[in-house]
């Protein structure tokens, strides 16, 4: 009998930066994303995801093997799975038919294991309705917990690599340095497919492992330190310093030094500045000295605001650069101070340091802010897009056009 797997996909304006150009279930948390964890914790393939209209389009677009907003047939059942959990909790595959792991602190969905014509009522958590036997997520040491901020990104970062990690050098085949490569450590080199890593390369994996992904290049004279995942037809360029629990998506160019970054894919960051413990999204070019801050002088807790015009909140971590939404441009000599939200498609050229909440499309000069036109920035964005082979569909264009007509 076959299993499938719908997932929800719930996002609130405080998730912007992260996924309003993707589902919650494709932002990138460590190495992997929340999706393919939850495929290989269950071992039953995605056929389903619930948006909200207004995202429909573009997801069944990037999504095309899901039914969005459809019940798809399982005579096994359906995995109901929350969108806004990335680590899956190490009970999920034991469910049986009926049985569902919920949110300790207000009873959502986790995960539930229901017949199709109940997935319904699973998705909204209407357990009594359908009969399912809910259980709360049990105590884990490992940090599981949802996405409800855009620094849990962060700070779910260090389990999600772990976890990520282990499984990736599981499927990846183990490799041998070449003349000239330095390897420092015991805890594991692997690189697959047509990766290459250019004599002078520093790989130290003394503190954990160091997974390089197909087609990957590592340039002469860089050093990577695991724990650190390098994705698929990115490149490390010469000299630059991969600082542990860095994680990089596909075709991304990276330089400096960057330390606890996770980039979710088809980013450049290809010149020297300094970025930690830094979520960056896809499309984002960071000029030349773009630098950001992740500690503050006092060693205190940082807080960030996640929307305009929002409140200050504590976020539980110490070291916490920033988040950097899809799309965003930044100037050289750019400097982001602790705790910065730089909401989807903003462009910064100014000299004075970038602080607190960024909105959607911000133009940011010394001359004042404004709001990028859209016409100027999906010129921008297919020149910038073309580069890398890609156009972007009509679907995400006029997604694109619906948060520009945001307020």
């Amino acid at each position: 009998m076959s299993t499938g797997l719908v997932i929800t996909d719930h996002v609130t304006p405080e998730l912007a930066p992260l996924a309003d150009l993707r589902a919650l279930a494709a932002v990138r948390v460590g190495a992997r994303t929340g999706l393919e964890r939850w495929c290989q914790a269950l071992g039953a393939p995605a056929v389903g995801l619930a948006c909200d209209p207004a995202r429909a389009a573009m997801l069944a677009e990037q999504h095309p093997g899901l039914a969005v907003n459809a019940t798809p047939a399982a005579d096994g059942g359906l995995y109901a799975v929350g969108g806004d959990w990335p680590i899956p909790p190490a009970e999920a595959g034991q469910l049986g038919l009926g049985q569902a792991i919920v949110d300790p602190t207000d009873g959502g969905l986790i995960v539930a294991l229901v017949r199709s014509s109940d997935l319904p009522a699973a998705l909204a958590g209407r357990w009594s309705q359908i009969g399912v036997r809910a259980s709360e997520l049990p105590a884990e040491p490992q940090g599981r917990a949802p996405l409800r901020r855009p620094w849990h990104a962060r700070a779910l970062r260090d389990a999600a690599l772990a976890e990520d990690l282990e499984r990736l050098s599981g499927d990846t085949p183990v490799y041998v340095p070449g003349p000239g490569v330095i390897s420092l450590g015991t805890r594991g080199l692997f690189a697959g497919p047509g990766a290459r890593v250019a004599p002078g390369v520093v790989l130290d994996h003394e503190s954990g492992p160091i997974v390089i992904g197909p087609g990957a290049v590592l340039r002469p004279a860089c050093t990577v330190i695991g724990p650190a995942y390098i994705g698929a037809g990115s490149t490390v360029l010469d000299r630059a310093v991969i600082r542990p629990g860095t994680a990089i998506g596909p075709m991304c160019k990276i330089n400096g030094e960057v330390g606890g970054v996770t980039f979710q894919g088809h980013a450049n960051k290809a010149h020297d500045g300094y970025l930690g413990d830094t979520w960056v999204g896809a499309w984002v070019n960071l000029g030349a000295g773009t630098t950001g801050s992740n500690l503050l002088n006092t060693y205190g807790e940082v807080t960030a605001v996640a929307v305009p015009g929002g409140s200050a909140e504590r976020t539980g971590q110490r070291f916490f650069g920033a988040v950097i939404g899809d799309h965003v441009k930044t100037a050289i000599g750019t400097r982001l101070m602790t705790g910065s939200v730089l909401h989807t498609g903003a462009m910064i050229a100014t000299t004075a340091a970038v602080s607190g909440c960024v909105p959607r499309f911000a133009w940011r000069t010394d001359g004042g802010s404004q709001r990028y036109r859209l016409a100027r920035f999906v010129e921008v964005m297919r020149a910038v897009m073309s580069r890398r082979g890609v156009e972007p569909s009509a679907a995400y264009l006029a997604r694109v056009g619906a948060l520009h007509a945001t307020p």
